[in-house]
């Protein structure tokens, strides 16, 4: 997890990628909202604040940083990709009412052991859908 500015240069720097503003902008968004926002999301936000950032610039970047193991995305839905940094093993929840992508603290066997037998596993991602603890409060 990035804490600094100066951490967020440095990881960029040691996995072969210039400290851009935009770069940093970026992972610093995706520190800030763990919502596993998508790329019109991430673009919606820092347009506010960067009036010259592209929607290119966000998929370029975003994919640069998840070539390098800075962030992953995850595609629940089949229809949008969605972005986190990278942390340790997790499930993700989506909840089919609002939308919204939890991460979910369940134990996998192979998550831990990032390989099944026979198998060369480049990518794990586990995932349940249904309907969240607030959806489900609201319609009682």
């Amino acid at each position: 997890m990035i804490t600094n500015l100066k951490e967020s240069q440095e990881i960029l720097k040691n996995k072969g990628l210039k400290p851009t503003y935009q770069r940093l902008r970026i992972l610093e968004y995706l520190e800030k909202h763990k919502i596993h926002p998508t790329v019109d999301m991430i673009y919606q936000e820092l347009l506010k604040e960067i009036p010259t950032i592209s929607k290119t610039t966000i998929y370029n970047t975003l994919n640069s940083l998840a070539q390098k193991g800075i962030i992953s995305g995850i595609t629940i839905t089949g229809v949008e990709t969605r972005y986190e940094y990278k942390e340790l093993p997790h499930h993700h929840f989506l909840c089919k009412s609002c939308g919204k992508v939890f991460d979910i603290p369940v134990r996998c066997p192979y998550f831990d052991k990032k390989e099944i037998p026979g198998f060369k596993v480049e990518e794990l991602q586990g995932y349940f859908k249904g309907i969240c603890k607030e959806c489900l409060r609201k319609k009682k």
